[in-house]
């Protein structure tokens, strides 16, 4: 307690009270180095018998103390000097010791042995670097004086010994938490170099380290590396019994040092997000810069990143339209905050504030009225419609209401749009509407039918598209949040089926991507997102898992610490989904967005069937909505039975499912 205490009393001293203390320390050690010096040369304890003498002596730490402070050792934190302050600490003493020998030379005074002036630097070197040691000691807390093999600490290699991987070396020396005993990197040029004391291996030593060394956590210090390289750094570290984090890209280390704190676990998007494609700044800003923007459920995953997006691209109004209280609540947070470090940036570069209006909404998109009066109200040219029921399996269990707000918000919102001649509607679809097995894929098809219809109707003057894609990486009630914290509580890991894939895409690109397939639009178009490889998920869940440190059980691995249950797919859940209806895809000015033709009903049609399909909504006739849907829908089965999809039907193998996908 005691210790405490005075550890407390010493960092609470002012800075100049705390460099007063190291002066008058570092003086009384360069003194006993002096006199410790002549007592090995002379043998004897050896006080200066004149005035000459004493000028020589007391010279020695004054000039040494002046050294010193002249070199900034006075300006490092002593409680964080780590082994490479040794090198700056041997070279300051030595110019010191320099210093007083030519001193001694030009003074002319006889009798100092110049072994005295060699042991004097050597001891001196030696108990300020000790000293200097024991210091960090008191204020940090003294280490456990263990051996290594009982080393609490976790014992830790580091991926990455660049400038980054040297930043999180020095961090992790300065933790109690971890011990950092190798460095891995690919550059061949620099295995076997010794950094710091932490010797650079090869990746194919790994198996060799963890078992040798114990290493427990592996950590990514390649913060420039392409997603490509990351991902399969990722997986071919994969198959060992450790963690694996990594430290977070450059333009997130915003103080340009890594800390411990900022090491994270391996993320989803870090296995599966793809290398950027610039944007084509011109298509970003075509329907936003300078105008007012509203978007239709703005708290979900899409529409929040939607309104993030839009809103760094110098709109003059953003309207937030939003059904729950909540999710309006917290997007109107969030993208005040936006705001004010947009005009915190801009007073700072000497530019002009943006003037930007958040309006916030807080309504259903089947509200005719309210629809109207905010988009007069506010001018509205631009609409981004993400408001959307999109569970599956929710949706199946509630028909009724999946339709109303999906297929007739939409036509609320296209109608509404329409009349009051805003320029641009972009409605945000799903995969989910190719040949539909659901409730929610079909609804999501019946939207962008109604869109399709009204933009090839005449006298159109807005211009309707979709965007349709696959899932979104993390979003709100996504698989990987489920696997996550199934992971974190134990498990068992639920899929529904061994062979279930998925196409994935990170909510940013998918939001950047959508504004520019927007802008891009002539009316009806249907632009589908190139969502790369499509993914296994149990392959994910597997990955997941052994990236946790963990080790899934099943009958090769009966110990193993995680179980993955298969529960069967759900009703309406296909075991594949698809991004096109028909076949004729034509790319665009961006390399991951195409546009395809797809067929379609006519206005008239699509009204007559869609005035039917109310009537059944209204009277919850199930049999009635099943049979319009059958009709007007393109492929949509009803899913009284999960549909594997006719690829699956054949077989289960999926390697023939994966190449038919291909």
């Amino acid at each position: 307690m005691a210790s405490k205490r005075f550890r407390a009393w010493l960092l609470d001293l002012p800075r100049w009270s705390k460099r007063a203390l190291l002066i008058g320390n570092d003086f009384c050690l360069l003194t006993l180095a002096l006199f410790t010096a002549y007592y090995l040369r002379l043998g004897f304890l050896y006080v200066p018998s004149s005035q000459a003498e004493w000028l020589i002596f007391a010279a020695a730490p004054i000039i040494g103390v002046g050294i010193f402070y002249l070199r900034g050792l006075y300006r490092l934190v002593t409680r964080y000097i780590g082994q490479e302050a040794a090198p700056r600490i041997y070279i300051t003493i030595l110019l010191a010791v320099l210093t007083w020998a030519l001193f001694i030379l030009m003074t002319g005074i006889p009798g100092v042995p110049r072994s005295v002036v060699v042991l004097y630097g050597l001891i001196a070197a030696f108990l300020v670097r000790a000293n200097r040691q024991f210091a960090g000691w008191i204020l940090k807390g003294i280490p456990h004086a263990t051996p290594a093999r009982f080393d609490p600490r976790t014992r830790v290699a580091i991926y990455g010994a660049g400038n980054v991987g040297l930043q999180l070396l020095r961090a992790l020396n300065e933790s109690a938490q971890y011990k950092p005993v190798a460095f891995i990197d690919d550059d061949k040029s620099l295995w076997g170099q010794v950094i710091q004391r932490v010797k650079v291996y090869m990746p194919g030593k790994i198996a060799k380290l963890i078992e040798r060394d114990g290493i427990e956590e592996i950590f990514l210090a390649i913060p420039s590396a392409s997603r490509q390289r990351r991902r399969n750094i990722i997986r071919g570290l994969e198959p060992f019994p450790v963690m694996v984090k990594t430290v977070p890209d450059l333009a997130e280390i915003a103080s340009g040092a890594v800390e411990v704190s900022d090491l994270r676990p391996i993320d989803v998007e870090d296995l599966l997000g793809r290398d950027p494609v610039p944007p084509v700044a011109d298509l970003l800003e075509r329907d936003i810069g300078g105008k007012a923007v509203m978007i239709t459920g703005a708290g979900g995953s899409i529409g929040s990143e939607l309104s993030r997006q839009v809103l760094r691209l110098g709109p003059t109004r953003l309207v937030l339209y939003e059904l729950s209280e909540v999710a309006l609540y917290e997007i109107e947070q969030e993208v005040q905050e936006i705001v004010a470090d947009l005009r915190a940036a801009a007073q700072e570069d000497g530019a002009a504030p943006p003037d930007i209006e958040i309006v916030s909404v807080l309504g259903s998109v089947l509200d005719r009225g309210l629809l109207a009066h905010t988009i007069q109200s506010n001018g509205i040219e631009t609409i981004y419609h993400a408001a959307a029921y999109k569970h599956v399996p929710i949706v199946e269990s509630n028909p009724v209401t999946g339709l109303r707000n999906n297929t007739f918000g939409t036509l609320a919102v296209a109608e509404t749009a329409k009349e009051l001649g805003v320029a641009r509607l972009v409605l945000i679809s799903t995969d989910k509407a190719v040949r539909p097995t659901s409730i929610m894929g079909a609804s999501k098809r019946l939207a962008e039918l109604i869109l399709q219809a009204m933009a090839a109707d005449e006298g159109t003057g807005t211009v309707f598209t979709m965007v349709r894609f696959g899932n979104v990486l993390d979003s709100s009630g996504s698989v990987v949040r489920r696997f996550r914290k199934q992971i974190r509580q134990g498990g068992p890991i639920t899929v529904t089926h061994p062979n279930i894939i998925r196409y994935f895409m990170s909510i940013p690109e998918a939001g950047q991507l959508v504004i520019q397939a927007g802008a891009m639009a002539e009316g009806g178009d249907v632009f589908v997102l190139d969502m790369g490889s499509p993914v296994k998920i149990d392959d994910l869940a597997r990955t997941m898992v052994h990236l946790s440190g963990l080790e899934v059980q099943d009958d090769d691995h009966p110990d193993g610490d995680i179980a993955i249950d298969y529960v069967g797919l759900r009703q309406g859940e296909k075991l594949y989904e698809e991004l096109l209806i028909g076949e004729n895809t034509t790319g665009t000015q961006h390399p991951r967005i195409m546009k395809n033709s797809e067929p379609m009903l006519g206005l008239a049609a699509l009204k007559t069937e869609l005035a039917q399909l109310e009537r059944a909504v209204e009277d919850y006739d199930l049999a009635g909505i099943h049979a319009i849907l059958k009709r007007t829908v393109e492929g949509y089965t009803q899913a009284d039975e999960p549909d594997y999809g006719p690829q699956a039907k054949e077989t289960e193998d999926w390697a023939t499912v994966s190449r038919t996908l291909h």
